[in-house]
């Protein structure tokens, strides 16, 4: 305690510098904004050797690194001065370091010491029910709405996100509702028991809430925003139609136009959410994301000029991931059958979510230009961050074989991928595939069987092995229950109709054949589709008709082999 008297009035400073420390501190939970309170009259405590002992020990500690042993010397002192300040400090540090049971201590001294802070209510009420203590909360939250003459729905604002924090969503709801209930005519008060509602399942009761919220303030963006979100999942129409008429009172409201031009996105009105998102640039011309929102719908709608300009755009004031643009703009070159253009764009996706599909475009286009070795040389260079990537290299690397009619090169990239992930499905099914085209017939039926048994909801594998049995017209009973399993499991996907039909052509029964190769080729004029549908034709005697079935085919798909192989056994 050396030279302490010398030091008395820089002490005294620095206590003061403390209690203004500590408003700082707990600054965050004042912004919103209670109204300035009263400062409370302070206890007229001098300034003993103790009193400035115990300070200097709180600060040391805290200078030190140990503000859990700071929290523990303030809340002495406060009890000891009986200052608000320092109780509400002591409260603050406690809080922060996770002693909950000193902050809950220390809280409450504060109330005790200012029974009138709306403050200290909401602290402690906040305090409470972070510690689940919802019921303990209660009567400080009606005391602090009792205790507020003004500004009401503010003080709902502020209570309304932690009583929605709380895991309970149902006792969150009916707490809420308490308190919401002497307020009928207060728009935040209806429209936090709204979100509380929603929260808890109560999507009615939600509605009708924000309903009463919006007619209370119409003006309100939180309120009009609040309903559309609430009608978006089941009357998405009548969502925008509420926004629309928002914003032709309230045009130059920001978060509601961005609102409803991802709105109209998601119903698919991309021409009405361009013009949108245009309007929003035209007033924030510096901001690279409604640029680049406004380049991808012009994309999207085929506009690719237009397109261009607008990522460019969003490029130039570089304001926006460079990457992402990149990827865009390749995209578009891609859609432009700009290859080159296309290729210099990906090379310019340096990291990133992107950078990945980037590469595998690259590859795809050098693989186009018939650089197969180089487009290879690229995907063994490309590093996967996770299985699924590596999953993806191993398939287009698989797939860039299989179109330079390498099968055989195809297969083992997808038997290594499967030595280093084994049953992965994807390239178990591939790699099967590329088995039976290579005549590997009992290598196809042993993988696709070892599918079905680690993935028993695999359409496509029971449809795969059932087809594959049919087209070889063995084991055809099997066959067809295999098929009919993966019609069971996909009734709507055309490849199985096509397998139905063809399985019922095996079996001899062509009216039910043609029945549901009809079906398939109405869904899709797939050539495969058109030479079973031919074939039956033919079967049935209708050879004319299977004639033009093919010829029209034939003309539509001039390189189908199937077609081809088809025409000449039926008219050599």
């Amino acid at each position: 305690m050396m030279n302490l008297k010398h030091n008395i009035v820089v002490v005294a400073l620095l206590l003061v510098s403390c209690a203004h420390a500590s408003q700082q501190d707990t600054g965050q939970a004042e912004k919103p904004g209670f109204e300035a309170e009263k400062q409370a009259e302070l206890p007229k405590q001098e300034l003993t050797e103790q009193v400035l002992y115990e300070y200097l020990l709180s600060e040391m500690a805290l200078q030190r690194g140990q503000p859990e042993l700071a929290a523990q010397l303030y809340l002495k002192l406060a009890n000891s001065t009986r200052d608000p300040r320092v109780a509400r400090y002591a409260a603050h540090l406690a809080f922060e370091t996770r002693q909950m049971d000193k902050a809950m201590e220390a809280f409450n001294l504060w109330l005790e010491i200012e029974p009138n802070s709306l403050l200290a209510k909401q602290a402690l009420a906040t305090l409470l029910i972070s510690g689940g203590k919802l019921d303990e909360a209660r009567p400080h939250l009606l005391s602090l709405l009792a205790a507020t003459t003004e500004n009401v729905g503010n003080i709902f604002m502020r209570i309304s996100p932690m009583i929605a924090s709380y895991p309970d969503k149902s006792a969150a709801f009916n707490l809420l509702r308490e308190l919401a209930q002497p307020y009928p005519r207060v728009a935040e008060a209806r429209w936090a028991l709204a979100q509380v509602a929603e929260a808890a399942g109560k999507h009615e009761l939600a509605l009708e809430e924000a309903r009463q919220a919006y007619a209370l303030r119409p003006e309100w963006d939180s309120a009009v925003l609040l309903n559309a979100q609430l009608l978006q999942g089941v009357a998405p129409q009548q969502a925008l139609t509420l926004l629309k008429n928002y914003l032709e009172s309230y045009p130059d409201t920001k978060e509601v136009r961005l609102f409803y031009a991802r709105a109209l996105m998601e119903q698919k009105q991309n021409r009405e959410a361009r013009a949108e998102f245009q309007r929003l640039l035209n007033a924030y011309p510096d901001n690279a994301d409604l640029a680049f929102a406004v380049g991808l719908l012009s994309l999207d709608m085929g506009e690719l000029d237009r397109g261009e300009k607008e990522l460019q755009q969003a490029l130039t004031n570089r304001k926006k991931d460079e990457n992402v643009v990149y990827y865009y703009l390749g995209q578009l070159s891609e859609a432009k059958k700009q290859d080159k253009a296309a290729m210099q764009n990906y090379s310019k996706v340096k990291d990133g979510e992107y950078n990945f599909s980037a590469r595998l475009r690259m590859a795809y286009l050098t693989n186009k230009l018939g650089k197969l070795d180089e487009a290879r040389q690229l995907l063994h260079k490309t590093v996967a961050k996770n299985n699924q990537q590596r999953v993806q290299l191993a398939m287009v690397e698989a797939q860039i074989l299989r179109d330079a009619k390498q099968f055989e090169s195809a297969y083992q990239v997808l038997m290594l991928g499967l030595e280093k992930l084994p049953n992965q499905p994807d390239l178990m099914y591939e790699a099967a595939m590329l088995a039976d085209k290579a005549g590997k017939h009992d290598v196809f039926e042993k993988m696709m069987r070892k599918l079905i048994e680690i993935d028993p909801g695999n359409a496509q594998a029971y449809n795969a092995l059932g087809y594959g049995l049919l087209e070889r017209n063995e084991r055809v009973p099997e066959a067809m229950k295999l098929v009919e399993k993966a019609y069971q499991l996909a009734p709507e996907d055309v490849g199985i109709i096509d397998s139905m039909g063809f399985g019922y052509y095996r079996l001899g029964n062509l009216p039910k054949s043609l029945e549901y190769l009809r079906r398939a080729y109405a869904a899709n004029p797939d050539p495969e589709i058109a030479a079973h549908l031919g074939e039956v034709l033919w079967a049935q005697g209708e050879k004319e008709q299977a004639k033009k079935m093919w010829s029209d085919a034939l003309k539509a798909n001039p390189d189908s082999t199937v077609l081809q192989v088809v025409i000449k056994k039926f008219t050599p």
